[in-house]
């Protein structure tokens, strides 16, 4: 009952609330004005493609530089004290966003950042002349990364930790390489973890909003979030039922992405039964 009661306040209750809301107009009637705006209006359309392009990159490459990293942290003879060291930081960066994480890389990598500055005096090279902005989406995905990696490091952890050891020194002893070892026996076993925590990866990346906004303004890219957040806080163009419609649609897309994952996970995990 506790499980239930909680579940139904803090989830049923409040997507049933936006999903009605999708459907209706500031005077109290229904209407699917709302939602067929995110197919019609372009800066809505724009803004789903380029919510889903971010995520997507930084999902994978959150995935691949997470499961590299922890792999060599967790492996068989590194030292105790790295894995120590480097789940802590992951404990704590993958928490860690919004606007000081925004700030932290801006006063980095801004026009006038400590880093950029360097890179200027040391090579004469200006970045900011060769396409790169901390602003633009190359920017946005590199700051993502910074939260990506550690929480693909805690979720795949307990799933490394799991790969047993005898089962490297059979196949060894069978005669297969380390290749044969991965590709038969490492990698199915941790499959089914590596697309869970990609769908996780990307479920955080699309609905982040502070470390966005933080670093674009409100207004340098189009994300989901970042129009949610002016269509419920705007004082003259508030609009909270496009707002709804929004979410509702961010709704649509994690609810395709479980569906995507749900087969290749089902077909990951032959290999556990």
């Amino acid at each position: 009952m506790p499980f239930f009661a909680y579940a139904s306040m803090f989830l049923i209750l409040p997507a049933a609330t936006v999903m009605i809301g999708a459907f209706k107009t500031t005077g109290g009637g229904y209407t699917l004005d709302n939602v067929s705006s995110i197919i019609h209006t372009p800066n809505i359309r724009d803004a789903f493609v380029e919510s889903i392009r971010i995520s997507l990159t930084t999902a994978l490459l959150g995935g691949l530089f997470g499961l590299l990293i922890a792999y060599a942290a967790l492996r068989k003879g590194t030292p105790n004290w790295i894995r120590s060291a480097y789940g802590t930081f992951s404990g704590v960066a993958a928490n860690f966003g919004g606007i000081p994480l925004a700030f932290a890389f801006i006063a980095t990598l801004g026009t006038i950042g400590i880093v950029t500055q360097l890179i200027q005096d040391l090579f004469g090279v200006n970045i900011y002349q060769h396409g790169f902005a901390i602003w633009s989406r190359r920017g946005v995905e590199l700051v993502y990364l910074y939260f990506q990696i550690p929480l693909m490091f805690l979720v795949i952890a307990p799933a490394i930790d799991g790969l047993r050891a005898e089962w490297s020194e059979a196949s060894s002893n069978l005669g297969a390489s380390r290749w044969q070892y991965w590709r038969h026996i490492g990698m199915p076993v941790l499959m089914p973890s590596i697309l869970g925590a990609v769908i996780l990866l990307f479920g955080n990346s699309f609905a982040a909003y502070a470390t966005a906004y933080s670093l674009t303004s409100g207004t340098g890219l189009p994300l989901v979030p970042i129009l949610i957040g002016n269509d419920l806080s705007g004082n003259v163009l508030a609009n909270p039922n496009e707002g709804q419609a929004l979410a509702l649609g961010m709704f649509v897309v994690l609810a395709a992405m479980m569906i995507f994952y749900i087969p290749l996970q089902r077909r990951a995990s032959r290999w556990a039964r």
